[in-house]
């Protein structure tokens, strides 16, 4: 079921980069479980860009095609895992013959992040899972042995019920928790750590709104309901960046979706994001992205480039 979308900070964000609104999902509570798991076909009406601020650990069982996670773009295949956090836009678009369908493609799992979290306090042994629910802000893939035994226990937790398939849910929970380093692979750009918190909603959305023009900070302190100290310690600790590069970075990722979908000069696209000059413009979208704004619309073109933040 998909109703109009709600506003969210990684949404919004979503949207600008990719140029297309994401559609609010709603998900239906299982009455006789804390979490939901289900299956689906492809295509089919649910299987579009959308966000929704329940937790989704994906599994695609067939097929490949093409991911899409906030302003993340890449490849999928059979056995391909996926944990999204709330309101982080996504889409899995499948390679398909004319008329094809797959069956059963997708085996999903979606919970309540606070709800979870009241079980942090019951169960302390549950605080292993913080550390990866933070990080699903911005998406991870699983790969290699991970992946493998991820894919099992979702299949686990689909065929069982009660009290066997809460086990199967915290054994699968261990598993994601405790991968190593090489079997997880951040997806959506850093933008969409910063952009999850609650509290800075309305930083990230007065941000995008003057994204051609000034940003100032002590807007974005008082739109925060703090001091310009307090604001830029938090939003530094909370992000991993200061207010200044997440300004800069949001201009730049813009910048990468003018050159990707239109054919505005250099020149423009770099006032248009709210540079003051060009120099200033070609220096920091280099700093960004390792490349000149000519030479990743050239990449873009050629289909050799992800979107950028």
């Amino acid at each position: 079921m998909v109703a109009r979308r709600a506003v969210s900070a990684p949404a919004d964000i979503a949207d600008r980069v990719s140029g297309q609104p994401s559609e609010r999902e709603l998900v239906l509570a299982d009455p006789a479980s804390g979490f939901r798991w289900f299956e689906h076909d492809y295509p089919t009406t649910m299987a579009r860009w959308n966000h929704h601020p329940e937790y989704e650990l994906h599994l695609i069982r067939e097929g490949t095609g093409k991911l899409l996670v906030g302003d993340y773009v890449g490849r999928f295949q059979p056995g391909h895992v996926a944990l999204i956090g709330p309101n982080l836009p996504h889409d899995w678009i499948s390679d398909l013959a004319p008329g094809e369908t797959i069956r059963n493609r997708d085996a999903v799992l979606q919970f309540d992040g606070p709800r979870l979290r009241e079980g942090f306090a019951l169960f302390p042994e549950m605080e292993e899972v913080g550390g990866l629910m933070e990080a699903a802000a911005r998406g991870i893939q699983f790969m290699g042995a991970t992946a493998l035994a991820a894919a099992q226990g979702i299949e686990a937790v689909g065929r069982s019920e009660g009290l066997v398939r809460l086990s199967h849910l915290f054994a699968l929970f261990a598993t994601l928790a405790h991968a190593p380093e090489g079997d997880r692979v951040t997806l959506a750009g850093p933008l969409f750590a910063s952009a999850s918190r609650v509290e800075f909603d309305p930083v990230v959305r007065y941000v995008l709104d003057n994204i051609d023009g000034e940003v100032r900070m002590a807007e974005a302190a008082r739109l925060a309901r703090m001091s310009e100290t307090r604001f830029s310690r938090s939003f530094k600790r909370m992000s991993g960046h200061n207010f200044v590069d997440f300004v800069r970075k949001l201009r730049v990722a813009q910048a990468c979706r003018l050159l990707r979908q239109t054919d505005m000069p250099v020149s423009s696209i770099c006032f248009d994001v709210g540079f003051g000059n060009l120099s200033n413009f070609n220096r920091q979208f280099l700093a960004e992205t390792g490349v000149s704004p000519s030479t990743y619309r050239r990449n873009a073109h050629m289909g050799d480039v992800r979107p950028c933040s």
